[in-house]
C-alpha cells in the first residue's frame, strides 16, 4: 500500500486515539469534525489528499463517519525557490571569467556552491579551488579584483548547489528574523525565489524592536501614558495583523511591523501600555524575541502565548486632520491642512488665506467655492 494512502485516515484516529472498538466513535467525530485546514504543497496536497478523500467518503457512505468531506480548507503553500549562482569557465582552458566580462570570451556556465558566494555575487576563489579537485589550479579573470558570479532562480536542489542551510540562517541571524523573512518573501500561496541579500533588512528590523525596549542594559519601558500617536500606531497594527492572520497574509503583517516600529521609535515610545500589546502581537511572528522582550524588559513570570490577544479600538484610528487640495478653475494649486471635523465655512476660509491664494485671486473675483470634504477645494474665478 502506497505511504498516502496508509495515512489517509489519521485524522480520523487523532479524534479518539484509545478506542479499541473502532477506528473513531460516532460522539467524538460528531464533538470534533472533520478538519477545518489543510496547509500543504501541492504535490503532497494531490497524492494524500485523493487517497484521505476516497476512504472518506467511503466511511461515509458506510455510516462510520459524519462528514462527507475530510478537509473544510485547503491551502497549498508556495515554494521557496533557489537563487543559483554560476561561474564562467572559458572553453577548452581551466580558467573563469567574471559574469561582468563574460561577453567578451566563450564561456561555458558551471553551477558552484552557494556557500562559497558572498554579498553582491562576490565568489571566495580560494574557497572555489578547494571545491573540487579539477578546479584546484583555476585561474581567474577579475573585474576590479573581484570575481563576480551570475545567478539564476531555480528550483532549489541539491544537484544545482543552490540549498540553503537553515543552521546556519540562524546561528548568523537567529531564528525569528529567519521566520520572519521566509513570511516576507511574498504570499503564502505564492512560489518566490530565496535572496540571502535580502535577510539582512529584516535583521535591522528585528534590532529596531529590540531598541525599542533596551539600549544596551538599559530598560526603555516607563509608565508613562501613551500619546494619541501611540495610540494609533499601535492599533493600526492590531487591526492590520488580526485580519492578516485569519486571511494567511503574514508578507503583510511583517511589512506593517516595520511600519509601526519605525513611527513608535520616531515617537520616542516607551509606554507600557503600548509596548506590552505590542509584544503579544509580535509573538505569533518572532516568538522567541516576543518572550525575551515580555519576560525581561516587561518583568511578567508568566509566557506571553498566555497573553490575551489584544483588539483594535476604532477611536484610535480616526484622523484629526486632513489634507486638502486647493485649485483654482479645476486646476491645482496648493495644499491646506483642516481639522478632520472642519465645518465647510472653515475650510473655505482657510483655502482663500492660505498664503498660496493671493497669487491666483490676484484682479480675480471668486465666483463659486466648491468643496469635497476631505478631498479638495475648487474655487472658481473670473
Amino acid at each position: 500500500m502506497p505511504g498516502f494512502a496508509g495515512s489517509s485516515a489519521y485524522y480520523l484516529r487523532y479524534m479518539d486515539p484509545h478506542n479499541d472498538k473502532a477506528l473513531v466513535s460516532r460522539e467524538a467525530d460528531e464533538y470534533w469534525r472533520c478538519v477545518d485546514l489543510y496547509i500543504g504543497g501541492s504535490e503532497h496536497a494531490t497524492g494524500h489528499l485523493i487517497y484521505s478523500r476516497f476512504w472518506n467518503k467511503f466511511l461515509f457512505d458506510y455510516g462510520c463517519v459524519v462528514d462527507d468531506e475530510p478537509f473544510h480548507k485547503l491551502i497549498n503553500q508556495g515554494m521557496i525557490q533557489g537563487r543559483t549562482s554560476f561561474v564562467y569557465r572559458i572553453k577548452d582552458t581551466n580558467t573563469f571569467v567574471s559574469a561582468t566580462l563574460k561577453d567578451n570570451y566563450d564561456t561555458t556556465p558551471i553551477r558552484v556552491d552557494i556557500n562559497i558566494v558572498g554579498d553582491g555575487d562576490v565568489l571566495d576563489t580560494e574557497a572555489f579551488r578547494a571545491w573540487r579537485p579539477e578546479f584546484a589550479d583555476a585561474d581567474f579573470v577579475l573585474d576590479n579584483g573581484r570575481y563576480i558570479c551570475g545567478h539564476a532562480v531555480e528550483k532549489m536542489s541539491k544537484s544545482m548547489h543552490n540549498v540553503v542551510n537553515p543552521d546556519d540562517m540562524v546561528e548568523r541571524y537567529g531564528a525569528d528574523t529567519l521566520r520572519l523573512y521566509e513570511m516576507f518573501l511574498g504570499p503564502l500561496e505564492a512560489s518566490k525565489p530565496w535572496d540571502t541579500n535580502g535577510i539582512d533588512g529584516v535583521f535591522r528590523f528585528m534590532k529596531k524592536l529590540w531598541s525599542l525596549y533596551w539600549r544596551g542594559d538599559d530598560c526603555l519601558v516607563n509608565d508613562n501614558e501613551p500619546t494619541r500617536d501611540n495610540l494609533k500606531s499601535l492599533h493600526k497594527l492590531i487591526k492590520k495583523v488580526t485580519a492578516d492572520i485569519e486571511g494567511f497574509s503574514f508578507n503583510t503583517s511583517v511589512a506593517a511591523f516595520m511600519i509601526c516600529v519605525n513611527e513608535l521609535a520616531q515617537q520616542k515610545c516607551g509606554s507600557r501600555a503600548i509596548l506590552e500589546q505590542l509584544a503579544v502581537v509580535v509573538a505569533p511572528f518572532a516568538p522567541f524575541t516576543a518572550e525575551a522582550l515580555w519576560q525581561g524588559a516587561l518583568g511578567h513570570d508568566t509566557s506571553v502565548v498566555d497573553a490575551n490577544w489584544p483588539e483594535h479600538n476604532e477611536d484610535y484610528l480616526k484622523e484629526d486632520t486632513a489634507t486638502m487640495a486647493v485649485s483654482f478653475n479645476g486646476k491645482a494649486r496648493y495644499n491646506i491642512t483642516v481639522a478632520a471635523d472642519a465645518a465647510r465655512e472653515d475650510i473655505e476660509k482657510t483655502a482663500l488665506e492660505a498664503e498660496g491664494a493671493a497669487k491666483w485671486l490676484e484682479g480675480k473675483t471668486v465666483r463659486k467655492i466648491i468643496v469635497v470634504p476631505g478631498k479638495i477645494v475648487n474655487i472658481v474665478v473670473s
